[in-house]
């Protein structure tokens, strides 16, 4: 069974999203072993110079490199990343299946994104769209994707 691990900057608070991502990873179970790691977002003051947010940024990535499982290929999701249909998304997990990695792992930054020098460590960078989403829905959005990512490899007619 695959391991998928979803590494978050920033805690879920609002009910309504805690309950679907629940949902989700309640569907993903049978097709994969799921992690959600929660980390905290840097407190930044209003309006904050680009200074403070790269400072802000690169202790986020500190914390997120000491999450990391070893082996693993990591996708950071990335308004500059590649958008993907579901089925190419489907064909990406299907190649992380045979690959010889051991852990599948997700990267959602905090709401200024995520460290450069992590993102261009990744294996690859994934973006679901040009627009902007809050976070948590974010979240909802690649949970969901990736119960029809393995829906769509077993042939099943959630995917229409």
């Amino acid at each position: 069974m695959m391991n998928v691990h979803i590494i978050c900057v920033g805690k879920m608070k609002e009910k309504f999203y805690m309950d679907a991502a629940a949902e989700y990873q309640k569907r993903l179970s049978p097709y994969c072993k799921l992690t959600l790691v929660e980390l905290p977002e840097e407190k930044l003051p209003q309006n904050p110079s680009q200074a403070l947010i790269a400072a802000a940024l690169k202790k986020e990535a500190a914390a997120i490199r000491a999450k990391l499982p070893p082996n693993a290929s990591v996708a950071a999701l990335c308004v500059e990343g590649r958008m993907r249909s579901s089925e190419e998304l489907a064909g990406l997990l299907r190649t992380w299946e045979n690959n010889s990695a051991k852990h599948l792992v997700f990267l959602i930054g905090s709401s200024y994104g995520l460290d450069e020098a992590l993102k261009s460590e990744a294996w690859l960078r994934l973006s679901m769209s040009p627009m902007t989403f809050p976070h948590h829905l974010f979240r909802v959005m690649l949970l969901e994707q990736l119960y029809r990512s393995f829906k769509i490899n077993e042939g099943s007619s959630y995917h229409k």
